[in-house]
């Protein structure tokens, strides 16, 4: 079973990457920055986590508003440097754990929060301005990744209770994941500062003393404020400050800091610390108990022949080809491949068994391969074939024998919009080893 061996917490203000990038370690000014974050940086090279659950939101860079979640759970192999505006920092991608992730993201849905996810995106500040100042990172990262995107821009958003809840569903996760890593949780933001509005450059230390105070020895109070109480006594960006509240419930009650620091040079406070719990092994008839309760809603399922659950493990090992399928729904790339397939397999960097599996429409080496069916069905309206004659390969029969199975047998349908009357549904379609 894999454990969390403690807690870092870092601010993650864009100042702390624009110091480590130009070098200001010796400038009286940005020195502290160094200074604070080097018992971090060692703490780490000496427990030497296998992972690091990173709790940041994104500043509207790669999750924007027209998709905004409360809680985003990042389950994909790699996560590159976002660009800004400015061009993105020269560092390197770090990598992912996608096993871990997934079984955080099921154990989590199981405890009843209600999860997103998401592969292919970049981190933006929330995660690189610390980061890079935390591990070294040439010609790699010695440290994966799990991350965990709060959405604390727009409103509403989860109480600073749920955030806690959050945490404590977290340790269950991993503790009862069936590895053996050793996990570290970070979490970023913070603390008092607003950058909009005639409020702008607001900073209390008074309460950022406070508040570190109580997130060690009674996170039950923090809990209990409002988002407006955060805002008044920290400034309203400060209220981001509710992140580290999920870090707190994934330790144990009783904490120890190991360091603490705290400096305001312009803007924000930052600040870091780093918590340790009781070295305790997790209780085996907890973490079995948690393993039946996150299997429970599929327990079973395996017994349905033919049947093949979408899952997070599914997303990722099949991302590329779903991804490409996906993107039959834009007319410059459905026309790109009806003109020249061989080229638009290229750009998009499928593997030799994905193109393949398109260029034979094996239907159901598709969906074994993972694709969903619903990005066979968009395949289909681009290519001129019907929903039946997907249904009738997937079986392994031909479109007759399938239909003689229906109500109305002679009925045949498609996604397919403008272009539906010239899907040339009178051409045989093949059996279940393509078409």
């Amino acid at each position: 079973m894999s454990r969390i061996i403690g807690g870092i917490a870092a601010s993650h203000t864009p100042t702390i990457g624009f110091a480590y990038d130009r070098d200001k370690r010796d400038d009286p000014v940005w020195a502290p920055i160094f200074e604070n974050f080097a018992p971090l940086a060692a703490w780490l090279a000496e427990k030497r986590p296998d992972v690091l659950l990173w709790i940041y939101n994104d500043h509207v860079t790669s999750f924007f508003f027209d998709h905004y979640s409360a809680f985003a759970l990042g389950i994909g192999p790699e996560w590159p440097v976002a660009d800004e505006g400015g061009g993105a920092r020269d560092l390197p991608p770090v990598k992912g754990h996608p096993q871990l992730a997934s079984h955080i993201g099921h154990s989590l849905m199981a405890d009843e929060f209600d999860m997103s996810f998401f592969q292919q995106r970049a981190l933006d500040h929330g995660c690189f301005s610390p980061l890079s100042l935390l591990c070294p990172h040439e010609p790699e990262w010695p440290v994966r990744i799990v991350p965990l995107q709060m959405g604390v821009l727009q409103f509403p958003i989860p109480s600073a209770r749920r955030f806690y809840k959050l945490g404590q569903a977290l340790r269950r996760a991993i503790e009862s994941h069936p590895g053996d890593l050793r996990v570290a949780i970070a979490a970023t933001g913070g603390l008092s500062h607003q950058v909009h509005g005639e409020r702008a450059g607001f900073n209390n230390p008074v309460w950022d003393s406070r508040f570190l105070e109580l997130f060690e020895r009674d996170p039950e109070q923090l809990a209990q404020m409002t988002i407006a109480q955060y805002a008044e006594l920290g400034g309203f960006e400060g209220a981001e400050v509710v992140m580290w509240l999920t870090m707190r419930g994934a330790l144990p009650s009783n904490i120890e800091c190991k360091y603490r620091s705290y400096y305001l040079p312009s803007m924000t406070g930052i600040a870091t610390a780093i918590y340790e719990g009781a070295d305790d092994a997790p209780d085996p008839v907890v973490v079995e108990r948690q393993r039946r309760h996150v299997a429970r809603e599929l327990a079973g399922v395996e017994r349905l022949h033919g049947t093949y659950p979408f899952t997070l493990e599914r997303s990722v090992k099949a991302f590329r080809i779903n991804d490409y399928l996906h993107r039959m729904v834009e007319p410059g790339h459905r026309e790109a491949f009806l003109r020249d397939p061989e080229a638009s397999f290229e750009a998009a960097g499928l593997s030799r068994e994905e193109r393949d599996l398109i260029r034979r429409r094996d239907w159901r080496g598709l969906m074994h391969y993972g694709a969903i069916f619903f990005m066979l069905e968009k395949l289909g309206a681009v290519t001129g074939v019907s929903n039946l004659h997907i249904y009738a390969a997937m079986r392994g029969e031909t479109l007759e024998a399938f239909q003689r199975t229906r109500n109305a047998p002679g009925a045949l349908y498609s996604v397919a919009g403008k272009d539906a009357g010239n899907l040339g549904w009178d051409k045989p379609a093949g059996t279940g080893r393509g078409s």
